[in-house]
């Protein structure tokens, strides 16, 4: 009789020990945080550097000689500012930008028959700004973008100097018309950007900067021979500007379309 009992506890001691186990709650998996969604949404401020080559020739009515300074080519750097506001894949903004340049547009004489003599005509560029607007296509972390805008060149005085006889004019210290040092023309451009962190992007980019025509007359008078009454026409004024760039992006959060 003993036996029987001790045997019959045993038994309900070990059925019990399932029905305890499936009893116990079972603990949740640990909830991770939701991965970020990259957004291109937010103003950003970076420095850029590159290379600018200007076409700026001119040409004078009085010996009918062209003074040609295209495909001169040189080192740009500076800096640029702008926004952006993603709507899905479609990334709309603006930016402007500042880069100094270091050109000199002649520095070798031009013969003209006429006279015999070497002449060089020299309107430096000195610095580039541009305002634009942005509009561009989201890949996630690359964006393919165009711009239209604006854009400024600023420049030394026109000068003309006969390298023979040493004389010289500028247009500042003659007092001409239009001796403005800096001119505005229209702006196109294209490039793309690639943000490697959620802050930080690199971008590549090409712009084309159309410029106005300018006119200028030397005076009449002893004193400006042999080039008294000549008149000096730039044509086909242009900046292409080819640089690569770095941005800090003060990212906003989520696109509109992947918040919901």
């Amino acid at each position: 009789m003993r036996k029987f009992v001790i045997s019959a506890a045993m038994a309900l001691s070990l059925g019990s020990t399932p029905v305890f186990a499936a009893d116990m709650a079972v603990k949740a998996p640990p909830v991770l945080p939701p991965v970020p969604v990259f957004s291109w949404t937010g103003f950003y401020i970076g420095a850029n550097i590159g290379g600018a080559w200007a076409n700026n020739s001119w040409n004078d009515t009085l010996f009918r000689t062209n003074f040609n300074n295209a495909g001169n080519g040189v080192f740009i750097g500076g800096g640029q500012i702008g926004g952006n506001y993603q709507i899905g894949q479609f990334v709309i903004g603006g930016e402007w930008d500042f880069d100094w340049a270091a050109n000199n547009n002649n520095n070798t004489g031009v013969v003209i028959p006429a006279l015999g003599n070497s002449v060089v005509v020299t309107n430096n560029n000195r610095w580039i700004t541009t305002v634009a607007a942005r509009f561009g296509w989201a890949i996630d972390h690359w964006l393919l973008y165009g711009k239209a805008g604006g854009g400024w060149v600023g420049s030394n005085s026109f000068t003309v100097t006969d390298l023979t006889t040493g004389v010289s004019f500028n247009c500042g210290t003659l007092g001409l018309a239009n001796c403005n040092n800096s001119t505005g023309g229209w702006l196109l451009g294209a490039g793309f950007e690639y943000a490697f962190t959620n802050n930080w992007t690199v971008k590549a980019e090409y712009d084309y900067l159309g410029l106005g025509n300018r006119t200028f007359i030397i005076p009449a008078g002893a004193a400006f021979a042999p080039f008294a009454g000549d008149t000096f026409t730039s044509n086909n004024r242009n900046v292409q500007t080819v640089k690569v760039g770095i941005n800090y992006l003060f990212n906003w959060g989520a696109p509109i379309a992947a918040r919901y």
